[in-house]
């Protein structure tokens, strides 16, 4: 594996696809950071896109990328990656794998997972509903985790939005029958629109608003939300067909 083709970049949207889902934020990385990109990422990390600035092609082969074959759960924007590198501490029979843009973020991980001596979470620097729809099969996810993905709160962004029918339709193709699709947010307005967009997908079965179960640790992110009186919810989505 190499290093991110350039972690500065732009990532923006491409003519003819698809509107992204996330901001694209440039960072300075320290010195610690670049340090951990360096001595890290060429076995824990990889690139959602080449040289080129394409798309990978070809089925993930995850079992050569955790060195063993165990259920797949996809954490879709692990931000700092305090929450991805807690939840994989404490659930050794999975594997985790954290996609997101922010590059100081997965730098961040990468230096939780050396100091917990985690061997269960690699991480992909990249758009990850282009991963999901070029190199992840259908039913090998175990589950799909996006905590607090942006709300994107302006009516005339909320195409941007990550839990909308057709994204939703995508991740929940890429479950095994059984598997789970696990969302949270504070923002009330995308709250709503979460819990229409599950309820109405045929395949999937929510038992709808719920309060955050006790293996999903609070977030800085969250705890600041709730200071300043925004409660967060949690919605759990099964794939039954």
């Amino acid at each position: 594996m190499s290093l991110p083709s350039d972690a500065f970049r732009h990532v923006a949207s491409r003519p003819h696809e698809p509107l992204h889902t996330f901001h694209p934020r440039r960072a300075v990385l320290s010195p610690v950071r670049q340090d951990a990109l360096r001595r890290l990422w060429p076995t824990l990390g990889f690139d959602v896109r080449d040289e080129s600035d394409r798309v990978e092609t070809g089925t993930l082969d995850t079992d050569a990328l955790f060195g063993r074959t165990a259920p797949l759960v996809l954490e879709i924007g692990p931000g700092m990656g305090g929450t991805t590198a807690t939840m994989a501490a404490a659930d050794a029979g999975r594997d985790y794998l954290a996609v997101d843009v922010h590059i100081a973020g997965l730098a961040d991980l990468l230096l939780l997972v050396e100091s917990a001596g985690l061997t269960n979470v690699r991480v992909g620097y990249g758009d990850a509903l282009d991963l999901v729809r070029r190199r992840l099969a259908p039913g090998s996810l175990d589950a799909v985790h996006a905590f607090f993905p942006d709300p994107w709160p302006k009516a005339r962004h909320h195409k941007r939005r990550l839990v909308q029918a057709e994204h939703v339709a995508l991740l929940r193709s890429r479950l095994r029958v059984g598997g789970t699709l696990h969302v949270a947010t504070d923002w009330a307005p995308y709250a709503d629109q979460m819990l229409a967009v599950l309820a109405a997908d045929p395949g999937l079965r929510t038992a709808g608003f719920a309060q955050r179960p006790a293996h999903r640790p609070v977030t800085k992110f969250e705890a600041r939300g709730i200071e300043q009186g925004r409660p967060s919810v949690d919605l759990v989505a099964e794939r039954v067909a």
